[in-house]
């Protein structure tokens, strides 16, 4: 078959969330604050957990690396997103559109594996008990966390690279960052074999992280069922409960927008679902742990008072 005729894209135009003059800056102003409080969030809770030795444990520690892929992400995402609302014309050079689609897909990999590696200690936690600190060593946290990142760097490679391989005829990218389906539709040429590479390798990750993540709730439900006290039982599940809400909003939100085809979905619910994912989880990550936790709540206080003192 001859090739097409089609020019190289060198820079890529960012259609934004909305082309709506009077929405701009409400938008603007919105997820500024978001921003913020998505800073102040992750941050704060990482230097709690840092500053305090009683949460110096393996829930608290991965606790710390999930604040840190949160914010992260979102870094890589809104300040864009916010220029977008003040510029006339947001313009990203292809070198860079793949960059920032390389770190965000690191980072959101690695959202996926650090909440698999938090069911994991959730798991050892409740249903091994007294061997939890001699399996939950410093060493296996540790390497844990490093195969989290590793799988983080490794995983988004393959997936640019599978983006790289395109060629691009269209310079308009409707979405609010360089994401894999609305770089698709800039295609020149039919983005199937693209398609079905993006779909195993999402697919992939997300369905054995899910089943990792089930397969261990299963066995907390039994080991909690067998409790004979309320009160145990209430604890168990409420060690369990920020996880589970972290949880089921990632993989509900990331599984709409990529273990789908490209023409499934309407512009506007694909935004939808990709905002939620972006920018409002990494801000809710920090509130759900911190006003669900008494430990948090109670280090903050501690915290607080030895500062005002």
């Amino acid at each position: 078959m001859a090739a097409e005729n089609h020019s190289i894209v060198t820079e890529f135009i960012l259609g934004g969330l909305t082309n709506r003059p009077e929405f701009q800056m409400p938008l603007f102003l919105l997820f500024l604050g978001i921003y913020m409080v998505t800073m102040v969030g992750n941050l704060g809770m990482i230097t709690l957990i840092c500053l305090n030795k009683q949460l110096h444990t393996p829930m608290y520690y991965f606790l710390s690396n999930l604040s840190l892929v949160d914010f992260c992400y979102s870094s890589v995402i809104t300040p864009n997103m916010l220029v977008s609302f003040v510029s006339q014309k947001n313009v990203i050079s292809y070198v860079g559109c793949m960059c920032q689609l390389y770190f965000f897909l690191i980072f959101v990999i690695a959202e996926c594996y650090m909440l698999t590696v938090m069911a994991y200690d959730r798991y050892v936690a409740i249903c091994h008990p007294l061997l939890y600190h001699s399996i939950m060593s410093h060493a296996l946290c540790s390497l844990l966390v490093t195969l989290v990142y590793v799988i983080g760097f490794i995983g988004s490679a393959i997936e640019t690279g599978v983006m790289l391989s395109l060629s691009y005829c269209k310079h308009l990218i409707s979405h609010y960052f360089c994401d894999i389906v609305p770089l698709m539709k800039l295609s020149c040429f039919s983005t199937y074999d693209a398609e079905m590479a993006i779909f195993f390798f999402a697919g992939f990750d997300i369905v054995l992280t899910s089943l990792i993540v089930l397969v261990s709730y299963a066995f907390i439900l039994s080991s909690t069922l067998r409790i004979r006290s309320t009160e145990g039982r209430s604890k168990a599940f409420s060690t369990c409960s920020s996880h589970l809400v972290a949880v089921g909003l990632f993989y509900g939100s990331s599984t709409f927008v990529y273990l789908k085809p490209s023409t499934a979905s309407s512009l506007a619910q694909e935004n939808v679902a990709s905002v939620f994912y972006t920018t409002v989880i990494p801000m809710l990550n920090p509130l759900i742990y911190s006003l669900r936790n008494k430990e948090v709540k109670v280090a903050l206080q501690r915290t607080l008072r030895r500062k005002l003192l």
